[in-house]
């Protein structure tokens, strides 16, 4: 204000801001937009963990007599382990490769939120790509876990 009245001292002083604050409002919505979606983006990645999570656990509630029958015949807890973990993650992998092909598809819908970031960036592709890999991982290794620790004796005596 002192500047401002000392280099004209007729120009009126009403509604200063400093162009920080300008620029913090121009862009408010655009920020604000950006924080929800990434609110929702983390939430969907919360359920489809508790997703998977519950289809693989209900699988392995379902298969426990045949993991007996694998632990009775000699196979290691690992084999049974694995067996859990590589039916999850094909389950994974394709629903990835479908929501793949649909984020390529809605990428043009998406463009006027993306800053300094093309529509089809292999990076934050890979990135999310990643992440639910490792987020599916991890709802598969419980259920896995549990079935490595199938009784052989009571599995078999349930039928």
């Amino acid at each position: 204000r002192q500047a401002l009245r000392a280099a004209d001292k007729e120009t009126p002083l009403a509604n200063l801001q400093t162009l920080g604050k300008v620029l913090d409002d121009s862009t408010a919505r655009q920020r604000f937009g950006a924080w929800l979606l990434g609110v929702f983006a983390l939430l969907a990645l919360c359920l489809a963990g508790l997703g998977i999570y519950g289809v693989m656990s209900y699988a392995v509630t379902q298969r426990v007599p045949e993991f007996g029958i694998r632990l009775a015949l000699g196979a290691q807890a690992r084999d049974v382990l694995v067996l859990v973990l590589r039916g999850g993650l094909q389950l994974a992998l394709s629903g990835m490769a479908l929501g793949l092909l649909a984020a390529l598809a809605v990428t043009r819908l998406l463009k006027s939120l993306l800053f300094n970031v093309s529509t089809t960036d292999p990076l934050t592709f890979g990135v999310v790509a990643l992440l639910l890999a490792v987020v599916a991982l991890l709802a598969c290794w419980i259920p896995a876990r549990r079935a490595t620790k199938v009784d052989p004796l009571i599995a078999l005596r349930c039928d």
